[in-house]
């Protein structure tokens, strides 16, 4: 323990390293996946031309991020597009234009690797940052070593890894809810000015990350308000009017970093909306906004200030956050446990989280939140009802951070397992940074608490065989992170038969369909006789030529025909089936098979007669494909 305590930088610094190499190499493996090809152009057209018609649902702090390197890029945009100049909130549009080359005619056609790997940099930078405040935070509270193994926790999760360079809010949003966190604590701790600052800026940066960390303000107000109540009064003459007096210097000074919050979103929403027509806020308002429930309400707030040049960046703003509550209300349709619906199910995150998330985590939370309430029940038994409340509020103010982050984690997976959007493990990340601390900080209690016993040596072995396995699942996994289940699920290779969506597929393997189809055209002439050759597909290649034409249902952000070239066409479920080459996106294939359908209403059912759940070949985990042979077909339909 000495050693790693006294080296504890240098191994920040190498696990930092490593995160952010496999990183790169994943994002330069992968295509553009589904919400990038939204969220790229967007991240482009807001730091290029201070515009923010497109997919203003999302707060721009991360898209201004991501943008940023791509003016260093010599890419084009298709601001003359009529998409662009008439259109309402065109996000997929201008994506495929921006990404995919989709209308070379228009004169835009970028490199789609290009802009999709330089723009993710920025999200990467955040992730190896998130790791390191999860480092300072664990051990200002339990240690160095404590600290490493919380941060060994993060970056070697998986699906941390498989998310950590899309241009999406998860990672973001995780990030400046947690950095939030850790200021609205020092706040707390010491209300000073320079507190009172830093909590605000970084509150406002949540703000700016992602809409859902409006969650936070009544969640800061309650604990700010609790904390000021349950100072210590001890031979205090009037304690309540101490408290209160302490309560009221919490809640004003709150009130001024909450202020400093919205100076800040104000500031990047002026940034970002300067060169915007009012007009533009009004046009999307009315189409997106129903004429029901707040609708009406959030169309007239917006047209009532989207004209103002002072008001117009809260006008944008609030019409984020309108669009966020319309989404949430809408739900989505998704594919969970062979059924398809678009009403949420109470059991899908709790089932996603198990599935997902690497044993040796769950083994951890689960033995520590008993060992946690096994020593809370201890030390309450006994005391009388004085007592007990006094243990209580001096262990709230000693242990502010841990209550803090408790709270957060019942509270949010409360909030996500009632909600009415079920679209993926990735939805549960504001959550998993304050858990690899809480982990951290028992487990390293309970060494301390052994440390000279012969118990806490079994521990400490068991910690450090724990550790190992920690550090080999992405080695084991690799390159299969977005696509990650733990064991209990199958694997890499079976989790799509639980869910699908950005779970498993969202769009990331088209590049290894290129790859696919490559190489097996060129080991079309060897007749398969080389070892690559022969590792190529599943199960014996069929006897037929190199593949000229590939009909391709994909989900997600990238174009196949980009890809791909004269050999894409491009297929639907609905389609009639022909002889030929598929490659099927496995959220498609399960949507389609498993929905509710009217007899005779067209779907992927007749791939089931060629044994659809073991495909010829994939192209990484998620694009499934087959061959169906002349002559087959007719028998499929017996």
């Amino acid at each position: 323990m000495e050693s790693l305590r006294r080296f504890a930088p240098r191994i920040l610094l190498l696990m930092t390293v490593v995160f952010f190499v496999l990183s790169l190499v994943v994002s330069e493996q992968e295509s553009t996946t589904m919400d990038e090809k939204a969220h790229i152009p967007s991240a482009y057209s807001y730091v290029r031309y201070g515009d923010m018609r497109l997919n203003p649902e999302h707060p721009p702090l991360l898209k201004d991020l991501a943008g940023l390197p791509l003016l260093a890029l010599n890419v084009s945009f298709p601001v003359n597009d009529p998409l662009w100049e008439n259109g309402i909130n065109e996000q997929w549009v201008m994506g495929d234009k921006f990404i995919n080359c989709s209308d070379p005619s228009s004169g835009v056609c970028n490199d789609a690797n290009r802009v999709t790997f330089w723009s993710r940099i920025p999200i990467t930078l955040i992730a190896l940052l998130l790791g390191f405040f999860i480092f300072l935070w664990t051990k200002e509270l339990a240690g160095p070593v404590a600290g490493l193994f919380a941060a060994m926790l993060y970056y070697f999760d998986p699906n941390i890894i498989g998310h950590s360079h899309y241009v999406t809010t998860d990672i973001g949003i995780a990030a400046f809810l947690f950095f939030s966190f850790y200021y609205f604590v020092k706040f707390l701790e010491k209300p000073t000015g320079k507190n009172v600052l830093l909590f605000g800026i970084f509150l406002g940066l949540a703000q700016l990350a992602k809409f859902s960390a409006v969650l936070v303000f009544p969640i800061f107000g309650m604990f700010a308000v609790l904390y000021g109540l349950t100072i210590s009064t001890e031979n205090e003459e009037h304690p309540w009017r101490k408290r209160l007096l302490s309560a009221w210097n919490y809640i004003w000074k709150y009130s001024v970093g909450v202020a400093i919050c919205f100076v800040l979103i104000w500031i990047l929403y002026y940034l970002n909306t300067m060169n915007m027509p009012g007009e533009k806020l009004d046009i999307i308002a009315g189409a997106v906004f129903p004429d029901r429930g707040l609708g009406p309400f959030a169309k007239e707030f917006v047209m009532a200030t989207s004209h103002n040049g002072f008001l117009k960046p809260l006008s944008e703003y609030f019409l984020g956050v309108f669009m966020v509550f319309a989404r949430v209300a809408g739900g989505n349709t998704y594919y969970f446990l062979g059924g398809v619906s678009n009403h949420a199910s109470p059991w899908y995150f709790p089932l996603v989280f198990f599935l997902k998330a690497t044993l040796p985590f769950l083994m951890l939370l689960i033995l520590t939140t008993v060992y946690t309430l096994y020593r809370m029940g201890k030390t309450s038994v006994g005391e009388n009802v004085g007592s007990f409340w006094k243990l209580l509020r001096v262990a709230f103010h000693s242990h502010i951070a841990q209550w803090l982050m408790v709270f957060f984690v019942l509270f949010y997976s409360y909030v996500s397992i009632t909600g009415n959007l079920n679209i993926g493990f990735r939805h549960l990340f504001p959550i998993l940074p304050f858990l690899y601390v809480l982990i951290a900080k028992t487990v390293f209690d309970i060494l301390k608490r052994t440390e000279g016993e012969a118990t806490g040596k079994v521990l400490r072995i068991l910690l450090g065989g724990t550790a190992l396995v920690i550090m080999a699942i992405p080695v084991l996994a690799y390159p299969s992170y977005l696509s990650y289940f733990n064991p209990i699920a199958g694997g890499h290779a079976n989790g799509y038969r639980y869910v699908t969506d950005s779970n498993y597929d969202w769009g990331q393997d088209v590049k290894r369909l290129q790859k696919f189809v490559e190489s097996y055209n060129l080991c079309v002439g060897t007749s398969f006789q080389e070892t690559e050759c022969q590792n190529l597909t599943e199960k014996t290649p069929p006897k037929t030529g190199p593949i000229d034409k590939i009909r391709v249902d994909y989900f997600g952000g990238s174009s196949p025909a980009y890809y791909l070239g004269n050999k894409y066409v491009s297929w639907h479920g609905e389609s009639a089936p022909q002889a030929g080459w598929y490659a099927i996106s496995v959220g498609f294939l399960q949507e389609s098979i498993h929905k509710a359908k009217k007899p005779g209403e067209p779907s992927y059912e007749w791939l089931q007669a060629f044994d659809v759940e073991h495909p010829l070949a994939r192209a990484g985990d998620s694009i499934f494909i087959y061959y169906i042979p002349e002559g087959s077909l007719p028998a499929a339909g017996k």
